[in-house]
């Protein structure tokens, strides 16, 4: 049995992750969340955090915002906090710019999970690049009516959010990184 361990910055992120991994993972995968308050709690306790887990077979994943910093800033520096923690093969992926921007690269599972109709927005110019969009959380409270809220809509949206079909470039490169973490050759869609 492989462990996977994630540390995350926030609540909203593991729920999301929740919804994604049954339909990623298969049955060996026993998954950990080790949930931080933000980013600067999450870089505060990381080296610690890693160095000290005892499971065997453990893989790590450590996933936070960009934010407003500069992304190969933010996962230069979360690399090296891995290394000095004596785990350099931890995956670690950074939502651009924030964990929103995944489910701006699929508005029908949004709409879907939310149970409000987004199709206008599919298709235009500001959503096409999902990871340019800054403050996707409010841009889609906004268009949402207000309906989603971080932790309730990031459990719904997890559950339906096409593992195959999204054109947020940070959150295909975090599922093949996880794919590649954990051997995951068959991967359903539902």
């Amino acid at each position: 049995m492989t462990n996977l361990v994630c540390f995350l910055e926030e609540a909203s992120a593991k729920e999301f992750l929740e919804g994604v991994f049954p339909r990623l993972l298969h049955d060996g995968i026993f998954v950990h969340y080790v949930v931080f308050e933000g980013k600067q709690d999450l870089e505060k306790q990381i080296v610690r955090k890693l160095r000290h887990w005892q499971k065997p077979d453990s893989v790590f994943l450590v996933m936070r915002d960009q934010d407003s910093a500069i992304c190969t800033t933010v996962k230069e520096n979360l690399v090296r906090l891995c290394t000095k923690a004596q785990k350099p093969e931890t995956l670690v992926r950074i939502a651009c710019q924030e964990l929103e921007s995944f489910y701006f690269g699929d508005l029908i599972a949004v709409g879907e999970a939310l149970r409000v109709d987004l199709s206008s927005y599919i298709h235009k110019a500001a959503y096409r690049t999902p990871d340019n969009n800054v403050n996707p959380a409010k841009k889609l409270e906004k268009i949402t009516g207000r309906i989603y809220q971080k932790i309730g809509g990031s459990r719904e949206i997890g559950k339906v959010i096409s593992l195959t079909d999204n054109s947020s470039h940070s959150f295909n490169t975090l599922i093949s990184g996880i794919r590649r973490l954990c051997e995951c050759e068959d991967v359903q869609n539902a």
